[in-house]
């Protein structure tokens, strides 16, 4: 007797946690199930999967990745309204993907996916082509991207989404051979400004109530890095779309990312927020800008050396670690506790990038015969 009441205690210790998850997680557990269900029924209906992937891609990329974009943006300015901040990142969208639109013949991705002077002899133009056919899980990818956001993994979307479409190992070898450069440059760099300019930004950042001049400038130069970061991540999103659209499905694009972008200013960030949260001082309009100011530089940087989408996940890690070591090296505080926690967040956020990174070439390698082919031979399988 006494055994069967502490085997029914087990059960119900294990049992409860779990209802608690899933009654406070509900709504998104909601969300899943009606898209794995959809991705299940209308993969095979091309005109539906296309509009269907992009829905889901525009979200769930641009959840991911607002850390590295819009992050700051939110945390510095917490006492702003939503919508303000809302209608502000809205109408740099629009612009940056109307501009794309109007410049490149009907390509809102600035020719990161379609490029035929460069790619003259492959199909469509594009070593990332969209298919004749959709497949199960090139339309459930992005759903996967939402899990792993919800976990608070800063993953590469340009990783997990384009390696589903890629026609080669070819196209997956430049993404991660620009992202790795990407992340060295942007971690030295980093490193280096706050390391050289540790005690100048901390005498200057002595106040704590910052001069009114600083919101303007922040609000430019995050709305400079959000145009930028559009420039090289819009592929990732319209990575489902035919490479030129009309005027009636741009509309339809600007619309439903709109949408998306009111319901993440909406939610402050949602769970992966709490990555740039646990940063020093980020909630520091001053610290916010020049990390904002650092990143903008790299991606129009690499957006003008490269012709190749990039993980702009891998180079946020690289400006945020490099200052976070920084600022742990230079601190004159005793013992090593906050460099300690400095390398174990920096350690913990590169753990779940390259965990990203291999769900990403797991999944590319189930969908793509070809690129299966190249991975095997290369494993000598």
């Amino acid at each position: 007797m006494p055994k069967r009441s502490k085997d029914m205690n087990v059960r119900g210790g294990l049992r409860r946690p779990f209802l608690q998850f899933v009654l406070r997680e509900r709504e998104f557990l909601l969300i899943l199930l009606v898209g794995f269900t959809l991705s299940g029924l209308l993969y095979d209906v091309h005109s539906v999967a296309m509009w269907l992937g992009f829905i889901f891609a525009g979200y769930a990329a641009v959840a991911n990745d607002s850390i590295q974009t819009l992050g700051t943006f939110i945390v510095s300015n917490s006492r702003v309204a939503w919508w303000k901040l809302w209608l502000y990142i809205s109408l740099i969208l629009v612009i940056v993907l109307v501009t794309g639109w109007l410049l490149f013949d009907g390509d809102v991705t600035w020719q990161k996916l379609y490029n035929p002077i460069k790619y003259p002899d492959l199909p469509q133009h594009s070593k990332y082509p969209q298919p004749s056919s959709f497949s199960f899980i090139q339309l459930a990818a992005p759903l996967i991207l939402l899990i792993l956001t919800r976990m608070r993994m800063p993953v590469s979307t340009t990783f997990l989404l384009l390696s589903c479409f890629s026609t080669g190992s070819k196209g997956i070898t430049d993404i991660l051979s620009e992202s790795l450069t990407g992340y060295v440059v942007a971690f030295i760099l980093s490193l280096g400004i706050w390391i050289l300019g540790y005690n100048l930004i901390r005498k200057f950042f002595k106040q704590r109530k910052s001069a009114s001049w600083w919101i303007p400038l922040q609000w430019g130069i995050s709305g400079v890095l959000w145009a930028v970061w559009l420039m090289q991540d819009a592929a990732n999103i319209a990575v489902y779309l035919p490479r030129q659209i009309n005027l009636m499905e741009l509309v339809a694009v600007l619309t439903l990312l709109t949408i998306g972008l009111g319901i993440l200013m909406f939610q402050r960030g949602d769970k992966i927020q709490d990555i740039v949260n646990e940063k020093s001082r980020i909630e520091d309009i001053r610290a916010a800008t020049l990390i904002d100011f650092s990143y903008a530089g790299m991606l129009i940087y690499k957006m003008y050396v490269s012709p190749f989408p990039l993980s702009t996940t891998w180079v946020f890690l690289g400006i945020i670690g490099g200052r976070e070591i920084a600022i742990s090296i230079m601190r004159k505080k005793a013992g090593i506790t906050h460099k300690q926690k400095a390398f174990f967040m920096i350690f913990k956020d590169i753990s779940y990038a390259i965990f990203g990174l291999l769900v990403s070439l797991a999944m590319a390698v189930s969908i793509n015969d070809a690129l299966r082919r190249e991975v095997m031979g290369i494993l000598g399988v």
